[in-house]
This record gives structure tokens, C-alpha cells and sequence, in this order.
């Protein structure tokens, strides 16, 4: 693969050359946003941010689980390129394909990552530690080395030693600095929020200082270099009871043990406190989701005192649909994270850029996080490599034209055993009623997938039931769309 030609050099952060803060959350439920009504989430920063930008209807993941969803996001291309489909064969993508931070990187952004990473298997030193694949600062825990997990409040060797054979499943290990492990006892989520406004902040001090005599944005040394950054929340998955004392208390909920030691198997802990017995189960998970609310305002408040909101894209989203683990809702969308249904790929998708992005618009177009890559990108003006395949589109003309039809014509799905097609008007998802799967996330993760073939007239409704499937009414639809993904299959092994 050639080189990506050399970038221009960036002047100031301005509507030009944006700040751009990207923010994935773990998990969150799709109604459970205030502005959509929710009777009892209450995100007002979110809706904040809402109101300052547009927020996607139509919004998807690539995946209704984190790591090949993350693994797609981060190239802006369709994981099943590189042959990520599902837990067991999920990864980063190949070191061939040059990644997110690395093409900002290249056009002169600083970059940062703070958060949670969980493409795969990977392990310290991997190429999927942010260190290794373009962000120059970064804060991170490996939850690929704990079924996906990180603590909310415990992070050392001490803990590590502390917890014992349990340590794997709660992800209490060491979180890494630029690489190096590193100890935090703080909540999860504040830490992450601070790190990140820390990391933005880097040089804004000298910048209004200076912004009298020089130009808005450029000290005495020149102009200000933009930053991309990057706050992957593990908030709002299970275990969210994982609270400090004093918000517990604040919301008179009792402390919950990480796990029973007295319990012969995990899966026994786990069945009976998660799902679906965990008394309070939806208030640990409604204060997780306010704590990340909050972060999320402190992040924004940071932006506007430094004078760089109006200079700064924003982009809100989640990994994947709200799960029945973490009592999350994700109406009036059928079916939860795991599953192709609505519920487990569409997603809260907000995009935020004043001055550019309409402001409280709704957007119906299709659109996907394999869109951000070349969003940010053409944001930024910043070269791609010649050669470099991308699955994404720039966002653009979804967010000028709120309708129906601006967006993606097609969207595509597929696990290895489950699949979709979304397009504007129809869905076709079909799964293999044989595939161990299914068993399996009924009777561990209480998710009914599905089985056998529908199609659904999509866009008139959020119908997904059997009685909805219309194939024997549409046999053309039927075909166009099998066509359309076996032809798309065909694209994705080829690489």
C-alpha cells in the first residue's frame, strides 16, 4: 500500500482545522435518553449536546457486540475485511491498514485515547494498544483480558492479588499510561473525563493568553496544533453497581459484592446477580449512565471555557444496543446487544460541529460508525493512504439533508451466524436456528436472537415480530436483498 502523500500543514483549530472529540460509551441503551422521553434516564448533557448538533435516527454500529464494532470504527472499514465476525475471531485490524489516529496523526492533529480497549485478545505491547497504532497520550485498560470488563473502581496489583482467579473476570488489573502500567483508584469514568480534559486542554492556557496580539487560536510560537480526542467509556456495562460510597448513597442503593467466593462456578455467580435477578438492578445502571452524563457536561463545559467549543466536532455513540445485563432499554426497538434486531445495532448517535452540523436536527438517513473515519478525515483534510479501502462515507450530506434517503442506500450485518441487510425502506436479518449461539446467549446473557428468516418493512415501523415478516408478500424484496449481501459476502472475504 503506497504512502499517504505528504499533509498540509495545520494552522489554528477553527471550523477549517477542528478540535474533534469523539465519545464511545459501552452498552447504552437506545431510549435511554432523556430528550427521547425516557421516564426515569436523565442525561442532560447529552441532550445538550443534542441540541447543539444532530442526532441520527437511523444511527448503527457494524456489530451488536464491542470488539469487532470497535475494530470497524477505528479503520472505517467493514471488520469482516480481516475476518472479525464475532468474539472468537474478532481483532484489530491488520498492520496493513492504516488506522483513525494515524491519518489524523499524519495531517499534524495531536492525539489522545482514554478509555477502554477491546478489539480482541490483545495483550500489552499489541498493536491494538493505542500507543502502538497512533495516539500519542493515552490512558486504557486491556479488557480483552477480562471477558470485556474493566472495573469501575479498582485498578492495581494489589487488587489483582486481592481478587485472586476472579481478577480475570472483573478486570481489575493495572490500567496503562502511554504504555506503562499504572494504578487508579478513582472511578473509571471520572478518571477517563479528567484525562481526557487534561489532554485538551494541553496548551490552551498560552493560547488565550496570547489570543490578544495573535490571531484567535495562534501563540506567540504559532498556530495552535488541533487535537483528536478519543474517550472510549466502559461505562455503562454491567456491573454498574461497582459505585464510590457516596453515590450510592446519594441514591440510597446498597453496596453489591463483585462476586461470591462461596459460588463453584462463575457462571452461577453470574446468572443469579446480573440478569435477570439483580435487585436494583436498573437504578446501578441509571447511575452509571448519569456519572457518564455528567463527564460528558464536564467535557463540554472544558471545551466552551477555553474558547474551542465552537471550533470543536463532537461525535457521541455506542458500541452497541443496551443489553439485558445491564437493564438497559432500547425501545421501541426490538431485541438487545448481541442480536441483529434493532436493539442491538442502532444505536444513540449524535454528531455536534456549531457553525457546520444543523443544530436540533433529526436525521433519518442511514448512517454507521464506519462513517467517522472519513468524516473526521475530510474534517480535517487529511490525505488517505492511495489504496485504502473504506466501507464508510463522509456524513456530511446526512446531516444537510435530514432525509430518508441522504444516508447509506444499504447497511450490512453479519456475525457468521446471523446476518442483515437495512436498507431505507426494508430489513432482511436471517439466522441459522442451529447455531450454538443461540443456545447459549439465551440461557447465559437471557438474549433471544432470533431464528429463521424475516423481512420487515422497516422504515414504516419497529416491527421485527414474525408477524411483521412480509417475505411471502415481497419474494422480489426478498431476493434483492439476499442478493444484495451474499454479493457484499463475496466483497469482504476478498479483503
Amino acid at each position: 500500500m503506497a504512502p499517504a502523500a505528504p499533509a498540509p500543514a495545520p494552522g489554528p483549530a477553527t471550523p477549517e482545522w477542528p478540535d474533534i472529540l469523539l465519545i464511545v460509551s459501552d452498552d447504552h441503551g437506545y431510549a435511554d435518553l432523556s430528550l427521547r422521553g425516557s421516564p426515569d434516564a436523565r442525561t442532560p448533557h447529552l441532550d445538550r449536546l443534542a441540541a447543539s448538533g444532530t442526532i441520527f435516527e437511523n444511527g448503527y454500529v457494524s456489530a451488536p457486540i464491542c470488539s469487532p464494532s470497535r475494530a470497524g470504527l477505528i479503520a472505517g472499514a467493514h471488520q469482516q475485511r480481516w475476518g472479525a465476525h464475532w468474539f472468537d475471531t474478532s481483532a484489530f485490524p491488520p498492520a496493513s491498514r492504516p488506522v483513525l489516529p494515524e491519518i489524523l496523526g499524519a495531517a499534524g492533529y495531536r492525539t489522545g485515547y482514554f478509555g477502554k480497549v477491546h478489539y480482541g485478545p490483545e495483550g500489552p505491547g499489541d498493536r491494538a494498544c493505542p500507543d502502538r497504532h497512533g495516539f500519542d497520550r493515552s490512558l486504557y485498560g486491556l479488557a480483552g483480558q477480562s471477558f470485556g470488563r474493566l472495573h469501575y473502581l479498582h485498578h492495581s496489583s494489589e487488587a489483582v492479588a486481592e481478587y485472586g482467579e476472579a481478577a480475570a473476570v472483573h478486570g481489575v488489573q493495572p490500567l496503562y499510561e502511554d504504555g506503562r502500567e499504572t494504578s487508579c483508584a478513582r472511578h473509571l469514568t471520572t478518571e477517563l473525563a479528567q484525562r481526557a480534559i487534561d489532554f485538551m486542554g494541553e496548551g490552551a492556557d498560552a493560547d488565550d493568553a496570547d489570543a490578544g496580539d495573535a490571531g484567535a487560536g495562534e501563540g506567540a510560537a504559532g498556530p495552535r496544533q488541533p487535537f483528536f480526542c478519543m474517550v472510549a467509556f466502559n461505562a455503562v456495562h454491567n456491573f454498574a453497581w461497582q459505585l464510590p460510597q457516596d453515590e450510592l448513597e446519594a441514591r440510597s442503593l446498597p453496596a453489591h459484592d463483585d462476586f461470591d467466593p462461596e459460588t463453584a462456578r462463575y457462571l452461577d455467580w453470574y446468572d443469579g446477580a446480573i440478569s435477570p435477578h439483580l435487585v436494583h438492578g436498573r437504578a446501578y445502571y441509571l447511575a452509571q449512565l448519569e456519572i457518564m452524563d455528567r463527564e460528558i457536561g464536564r467535557m463540554l463545559d472544558h471545551l466552551e471555557a477555553t474558547g474551542r467549543r465552537e471550533s470543536t466536532l463532537v461525535v457521541y455513540l455506542t458500541d452497541n444496543g443496551g443489553s439485558t445485563c445491564n437493564y438497559g432499554s432500547n425501545l421501541p426497538l426490538e431485541g438487545t446487544k448481541y442480536s441483529l434486531f434493532e436493539g442491538g445495532i442502532r444505536v444513540p448517535y449524535i454528531v455536534s460541529w456549531p457553525g457546520t452540523v444543523p443544530a436540533g436536527r433529526t436525521a433519518q438517513g442511514l448512517v454507521s460508525s464506519l462513517d467517522l473515519l472519513p468524516t473526521f478525515a475530510a474534517a480535517a483534510s487529511a490525505p488517505l493512504p492511495e489504496g485504502l479501502v473504506l466501507d464508510g462515507r463522509d456524513l456530511r450530506p446526512a446531516w444537510e439533508d435530514p432525509g430518508p434517503e441522504a444516508g447509506h442506500p444499504a447497511l450490512f450485518f453479519d456475525t457468521g451466524f446471523q446476518s442483515a441487510v437495512r436498507t431505507p425502506r426494508w430489513k432482511l436479518r436471517r439466522v441459522d436456528p442451529d447455531a450454538p449461539q443461540r443456545a447459549h446467549l439465551l440461557e447465559v446473557e437471557h438474549t433471544d436472537i432470533g431464528a429463521g428468516t424475516t423481512l420487515v418493512p422497516i422504515g414504516e415501523s419497529c416491527d421485527e415480530s414474525a408477524a411483521a415478516d412480509a417475505s411471502a408478500r415481497h419474494p422480489e424484496v426478498l431476493a434483492e436483498l439476499h442478493a444484495l449481501h451474499e454479493a457484499w459476502r463475496a466483497e469482504m472475504a476478498a479483503g
